[in-house]
């Protein structure tokens, strides 16, 4: 066999074995984030259920807005800054930055 057929098969049988490390490491961070992507499986679950109760929830918010206006204003207030770093976010990480320097200077 000519040597740099043999060079070209030892190369290859070396990014043979360190393609299926890769895949073995890749694996093995999958499994740690499992859990965490169940736990954002079921909170989107939850989350379109609560769209099933819409009336349900209005009439709490306003009874909470009747007997706690404080509390009421306070989820309001942290309701909406949640709604607007969402929304950042769907956009990338720059405007994000960009709206928390704004906000807190």
């Amino acid at each position: 066999m000519n040597p740099r057929q043999v060079e070209l098969a030892l190369k290859k049988q070396r990014l043979q074995f360190a393609a299926e490390r890769q895949r073995e490491a890749f694996v093995a961070g999958l499994e740690r984030v499992e859990p965490l992507l169940d736990v954002v499986d079921r909170a989107r679950d939850r989350a379109q259920g609560l769209r099933e109760h819409v009336p349900l929830l209005s009439a709490l918010a306003v009874a909470l807005a009747l007997f706690r206006p404080r509390l009421a204003l306070r989820v309001a207030r942290r309701a909406w800054l949640g709604w607007v770093l969402y929304r950042k976010l769907g956009r990338g990480v720059e405007p994000l930055l960009g709206f928390l320097r704004r906000f807190a200077g």
